[in-house]
């Protein structure tokens, strides 16, 4: 067979299956429909299920059938990696089948539908919270189910995508030499995540713009926030005394404490070098 026979032949076949497929989308048996929508679905032929389905559910939706077809929905959207319909579909599963057979795996596609959206640390996560909000009703309706320790690792690997997110935006302030803006926003996430493993480097962050906030302030202003971060310093020096930023916070408590015209103690006297 040539190769322009082959591909004069497998067009006419895709034409036929699609002429085929438009009869039984246009069809009004729907027994039909109901046996090429599971064929369509059992041979991953997703988007063509989805049509079908989308005919069929409303028909059939309190029936025995209309749930095992609005699992077979849901399932062809997750196929697809169309995770937001797949989400609103198992969601609408559980809502009308409480105590359906697909049940306990449907709260878990929910909120691994929300954990495949969840974006980059650099993005909204909204879809992040909503993700680790599902886990944890997963985890509490079904303890025992064998998933629980795969729910426990995303939930872990979600919170740190937060934590990363929340550095990310606080430093930004600092970055951009916004210090008051940054002092309220690296203290509201050093209080939201007390254990992150970027505290020693926020904290640090968190006194220099306290600093840095007083020296650009009027001078009427400023001996209240020399106090502030002078508090702040030694609040980060019971914290981190071996600090990898000793050089820099030596520095700061010498330039407040002479704002403050306070007599720095012996060892705070020399800067090392």
């Amino acid at each position: 067979m040539s190769l322009r026979t082959y591909i004069i032949l497998l067009i006419l076949l895709l034409v036929s299956s699609c002429s085929e497929y438009q009869k039984v989308l246009k069809s009004t048996d729907y027994d039909l429909k109901k046996q090429r929508a599971k064929e369509y679905y059992d041979a991953g032929k997703y988007v063509k299920s989805t049509e079908l389905f989308a005919q069929l559910i409303p028909r059939y939706r309190a029936t025995d059938e209309g749930e095992d077809m609005i699992w077979m929905n849901a399932q062809s959207y997750y196929g697809m990696k169309q995770y937001d319909m797949a989400e609103t579909e198992f969601k609408s599963y559980v809502e009308q089948y409480g105590y359906g057979k697909y049940i306990e795996e449907a709260y878990y596609m929910q909120a691994i539908c929300d954990y495949n959206i969840s974006p980059r640390a650099e993005l909204d996560q909204e879809n992040t919270r909503k993700a680790i909000e599902e886990f944890t009703i997963f985890t509490a309706k079904y303890p025992n189910s064998s998933r629980v320790d795969e729910c426990n690792k995303m939930m872990n690997e979600l919170h740190e995508r937060l934590v990363e997110k929340s550095y990310i935006s606080a430093k930004l302030y600092y970055d951009m030499k916004e210090y008051k803006a940054a002092v309220v926003a690296l203290s509201n996430s050093l209080k939201q995540f007390a254990e992150t493993k970027y505290r020693e480097e926020m904290m640090f962050l968190k006194l220099n713009s306290l600093y840095q906030y007083a020296v650009n302030s009027y001078a009427a202003k400023q001996k209240e926030r020399y106090q502030s971060a002078l508090d702040d310093y030694y609040s980060f020096m019971e914290e981190f005394p071996k600090s990898k930023y000793s050089k820099d916070v030596k520095k700061i408590y010498q330039e407040t404490a002479k704002a403050l015209k306070i007599q720095a103690p012996a060892s705070e006297a020399k800067t090392t070098n």
